[in-house]
């Protein structure tokens, strides 16, 4: 009786190992955490045996973890430059390809309490004023919109990503900083005030297949429906714009 008891219990096992979805890990730029959550969910609809897993970090933590070995199938950069030194490293598998843009803005608590009008006035010191550190695309073009403005910041704090700098203004840690118009979109307790047209940068957003993914396939298809009308309706809903 005991063998068979002990056989029994194998073959469960066995069968609960069969049906473990498979797993697709999905390297993201914060920015774009909402977005790539439902992503994530409509990709699962569609292909019910695939887990995907999204690694959420700025964009250059993610490229350094990439060049040095650490597993993931897809790459979604905020920005350029990053994806350029994955792929000049043999890393990527295909092209990348563009499939989002998205411009900054201002982020004040809910209420601006502080009365922020504009870029100059993160230049005075009695406010608490973030950016994004400048190794990221957050932080980089932030500073070239206030260097196209004139304005020198009167930077308190740098963040390690754009979820970060907009956390510590919506809990009051801060009183301004510059984001995304989406991340601006995303938390209820922070509005935006508008940047110039003349003065404000536009990020696009690229995704690519990584050359040491496992499953190149699904990898592919994850790609393939984040470009679909359906992952790009996803995207316009939460305020992306097209590439």
């Amino acid at each position: 009786m005991r063998p068979r008891v002990i056989l029994a219990v194998a073959l469960l096992a066995t069968a609960a190992c069969d049906s473990a979805p498979d797993e697709l890990l999905v390297s993201s730029a914060a920015s774009l955490t909402d977005v790539f959550a439902e992503l994530e969910t409509g990709f699962e609809r569609e292909h019910p045996g695939i887990d995907v897993v999204i690694n959420l970090a700025g964009t250059p933590t993610l490229r350094r973890q990439i060049l040095e070995g650490a597993p993931a199938d897809v790459f979604a950069s905020a920005g350029q430059a990053d994806m350029d030194e994955v792929e000049a490293s043999g890393l990527i598998s295909g092209l990348p390809r563009v499939f989002a843009s998205n411009r900054l803005q201002i982020a004040v608590r809910r209420g601006n309490p502080t009365e922020v009008e504009g870029l100059a006035d993160l230049a005075e010191s009695e406010r608490l004023v973030g950016l994004c550190a400048e190794t990221i695309p957050c932080g980089r073009l932030a500073r070239m919109v206030l260097d196209a403005a004139g304005v020198n910041a009167a930077v308190d704090s740098e963040e390690p990503n754009v979820r970060a700098l907009l956390s510590k203004i919506a809990g009051g840690d801060l009183d301004v900083g510059i984001v995304y118009e989406t991340d601006v979109t995303a938390e209820p307790e922070v509005e935006g005030v508008d940047i110039p047209e003349g003065v404000n940068r536009v990020n696009q957003y690229l995704i690519a297949v990584l050359a040491g993914s496992s499953d190149q396939g699904t990898a592919q298809d994850f790609v393939a429906y984040v470009l679909s009308p359906a992952g790009q309706a996803i995207i316009s809903d939460h305020g992306f714009a097209s590439p």
